[in-house]
């Protein structure tokens, strides 16, 4: 069917609002669904320019008369043709028996070549104004900033009123890698998915990002599939994806800041903090001269500082705080006195790192995503204000992304973690020093909702719970209220997408992965059954067998249990 340049409705009028008007519309072929694009002519002149809107609502304003559906035997077509009732098509005569819809169109405005967006006119449309469905080929050059393979582009799927490919939606890379990225869905919603679909843009070789994915449930290593497919390589170019399990992960003790500290070794009394923070300074001062320290340093400050002027009274103080030190950084697996993850390898253009913190409890997490995060902010700032150079370790001259999936775990609502403030200082400041941070969560409403309001560039999928749909939209400026009242009615793998990086909010359907998805669900039924019908399952039952199973089996008579 020819969707392109239909003549669907009329216009009745203005709306609410200054920028939405209502039109009438036969629509007996449902193609001005809800999120459709449409355009209008001002004054009905072909040559004035044109005018787009987003279909907002669609409501009934005249159905089938009842008589005509009394009998579900008969079609009302067949009772409209014996009552003599005219054409039931789409012709230029007015159809009396269909339907009739009244639509919201919320105006988006006239599209300008040079800004690459709409300008609003600020006057709903004439009542009478013949209203269209916009084309295809109109809406891919006004709906993204780019062409689906352009380089800093990133095609994450197509329009959801459309046939998949009809009208693809690209992102603009530069704009969320400059101005940071929310990726919100309840579970189930495809939310890592999207997330691979992103990364697989920004890996290709138009983009040949350096990516960071913090990893807490390890899903995403099967993205090395990339590095030996032809859809990624060109020129030379082949991506490299380096997993990082979490026995790889490892942050050096001298890395640590005193607030990292402190909120790793919870519950510290007030003299507690006082000679911890006594010692870190000395340590600090230390380092200066010689590059660097270990625990036992830190330990050996902690202990010289109850010598001075409290004549060592302190002292089961100190030794409690030493306890405290040995027994968390001394005895973990991931605090360590010299190895720890060199910037250059974690970041490097064309390779996206995945670390993998699945089995790392929660407060170490977050000490290693903070260290790491503010390791990066400094190089990057250090490198563009000229202060380091090549060869220097805090030398990092190209723009890094990272994604963080469950945000909601590094900076929590009313509840800051030692990840909350450098996040938001990276949210705030990371622009000018090109350092762009991508948020995954499930639970918006417990993010924090000043780190979500910096995220420019949106891709929220079905959310269902209240909390949670006011948080966005308390956070998310560029989401409407129509919009809005849709995210519990998507399915999988749909979402609106809205912010920075695209001219105007859609709803798209997102693309097939290139690479497998990591992030599947356990079937418990298939793995049941696949167990049962394994060659091995008998031999197992019988080694296992207890003498309480052969009662059982002595007890049956003819089939039947006598217990």
């Amino acid at each position: 069917m020819n969707r392109e340049g239909i003549l669907i409705g009329t216009v009745k009028g203005p709306g609410e609002t200054p920028s939405e008007f209502k039109m009438i519309a036969p629509d007996p072929e449902q193609l001005a669904k809800f999120g459709e694009f449409v355009y209008f002519r001002a004054n009905n002149d072909p040559a004035s320019a044109i005018i787009f809107g987003r279909v907002t609502q669609r409501e009934t304003v005249r159905l089938w008369p009842d008589e005509f559906m009394a009998n579900p035997g008969v079609s009302p077509d067949r009772i409209a043709q014996l009552l003599g009732f005219r054409g039931l098509g789409p012709g230029p005569e007015p159809d009396i028996g269909t339907d009739l819809y009244a639509l919201t169109v919320a105006i988006m405005g006239r599209f300008d070549e040079q800004l690459r967006d709409f300008i609003n006119p600020r006057i709903a449309p004439s009542s009478g104004t013949r209203v269209y469905l916009a084309t295809n080929a109109q809406l891919i050059e006004v709906l993204s900033t780019l062409p689906a393979d352009a380089e800093g582009s990133a095609y994450v799927g197509d329009l959801i009123s459309r046939p998949r490919r009809d009208v693809p939606i690209v992102l603009d890379v530069s704009q969320f890698t400059s101005t940071h990225l929310a990726i919100i869905a309840s579970t189930g919603s495809g939310k890592s998915y999207l997330a691979g679909v992103l990364l697989e843009e920004l890996m290709s070789p138009k983009n040949r990002a350096a990516a960071l994915v913090v990893d807490p449930h390890g899903e995403y290593d099967t993205l090395q599939e990339m590095m030996n497919l032809e859809q990624f390589r060109r020129d030379g170019y082949r991506p490299q994806v380096r997993i990082l399990h979490p026995d790889e992960v490892k942050v050096r003790i001298d890395s640590l800041t005193l607030a990292d500290l402190i909120y790793f070794l919870p519950n510290l009394s007030e003299k507690m903090q006082h000679h911890l923070s006594k010692a870190h300074r000395k340590v600090q001062r230390d380092k200066a001269a010689t590059g660097a320290y270990t625990l036992n340093d830190l330990i050996q400050a902690v202990q010289g500082s109850s010598d001075s002027e409290d004549g060592g009274s302190d002292r089961g103080t100190v030794q409690a705080l030493e306890w405290r030190l040995e027994s968390t950084l001394g005895r973990s697996d991931v605090f360590n006195d010299h190895r720890e993850l060199e910037l250059p390898d974690l970041f490097r253009p064309g390779q996206c790192t995945v670390l993998q913190i699945n089995e790392i409890e929660p407060q170490s997490q977050q000490v290693i995503v903070a260290t790491i995060l503010r390791r990066a902010y400094d190089a990057r700032k250090a490198t563009v204000k000229s202060q380091a150079s090549a060869g220097d370790k805090d030398f990092l001259n190209y723009p890094i992304f990272c994604l963080l999936e469950e945000a909601h775990n590094f900076s929590p609502a009313n509840n800051p973690v030692v990840t909350s403030r450098v996040l938001k200082t990276i949210l705030s400041e990371g622009r000018k020093f090109g350092v762009s941070i991508g948020l995954i969560s499930q639970r918006p409403g417990r993010l924090d909702s000043d780190v979500l309001s910096q995220c420019m560039t949106q891709c929220i999928m079905r959310i269902i719970n209240p909390t949670d749909q006011a948080r966005i939209a308390e956070s998310v400026e560029s989401v409407g209220r129509d919009l809005l009242q849709e995210l519990p009615n998507l399915s999988k793998g749909q979402a609106v997408v809205t912010g920075a990086s695209i001219n105007t909010p859609v709803l798209l359907n997102v693309r097939p992965r290139i690479t497998r998805h990591g992030g599947q669900d356990i079937n418990a039924p298939q793995e049941w059954v696949r167990y049962y019908q394994s060659p091995d399952r008998d031999r197992e039952r019988l080694d296992a067998q207890s003498p309480h199973e052969t009662m059982f089996d002595d007890n049956r008579v003819d089939g039947v249990s006598m217990l």
